[in-house]
């Protein structure tokens, strides 16, 4: 395996009322090509500026960031937005769907942003959601759907460029026990298949699902350590990938 994210003393500091809020400090890290690392931390631990930055949603006070052996960290907006489009693939919690576009539109979208001509952006968008399992709901509209498919929908959308890397921000925060289960469980399956994948989490039994455990407080990695994934399926009891 190859380091497919390095940081260097990267730094985020805030300007909040006059005072100056360091949200990152001094963090270095690297993260290998198809690992799944769980990311967690109280509120205001840095885990979210963390996201922001790899995420290549926000730029560092100082230090480094290269993504591919690319220095990202001094890219301005319009190169930032371009690595975002490309490379890398976000899932979020309250799923960020279009309410009036078929799932397959959803999933297309950004290889709309990318110019990909029509007929290639419908096929490569329909391969991504037979990969999540909902090559039969193509074309249903998100209130057709349950939050789990919507969800699913939501990880094809990050799937269907083909990114490097993904960036789930607490994915199963909007779902109950057995559907959160159901889609830990195609995030560990898509990681076997060599994805990298960072999620962040406030659940420790999510959290279980990863290789790789990364803990923050003010601002700062506490622990990071190796662990024997969780198979997703004991996060309920009878839930199914």
């Amino acid at each position: 395996m190859s380091a497919l994210v390095r940081t260097r003393d990267l730094t985020k500091d805030y300007v909040l009322g006059g005072s100056v809020v360091h949200a990152l400090s001094a963090v270095s890290l690297s993260i290998e090509a198809g690992q799944m690392v769980a990311v967690m931390g109280p509120s205001g631990s840095g885990k979210s500026t963390l996201m922001n930055l790899l995420g290549c949603l926000d730029r560092p006070t100082s230090g480094q960031y290269w993504l591919e052996d690319r220095d990202v960290s001094t890219l301005d907006a319009d190169a930032l937005a371009l690595v975002r489009n490309q490379r890398i693939g976000f899932v979020f919690q309250q799923f960020n769907l279009l309410p009036r576009s078929s799932a397959l539109d959803n999933v297309a979208l950004p290889l709309l942003y990318a110019g990909l001509p029509a007929k290639q952006r419908r096929a490569r968008a329909a391969e991504a959601l037979e990969q999540v399992g909902l090559a039969d709901r193509m074309g249903h509209l998100p209130t057709q759907l349950s939050g789990g498919q919507q969800q699913r929908v939501a990880i094809a959308r990050a799937l269907c460029h083909r990114p490097a890397l993904i960036l789930a921000d607490e994915p199963t925060g909007a779902l109950d026990s057995a559907t959160s289960a159901q889609i830990m469980a195609l995030l560990q399956a898509l990681n076997q298949q060599g994805m990298t994948l960072v999620c962040v989490t406030h659940e420790r039994e999510v959290a279980a699902c990863a290789g790789r455990l990364i803990c923050f407080k003010d601002g700062q990695v506490v622990s990071d350590t190796q662990q024997l994934p969780r198979p997703a399926a004991l996060l309920a009891a009878g839930a199914v990938a």
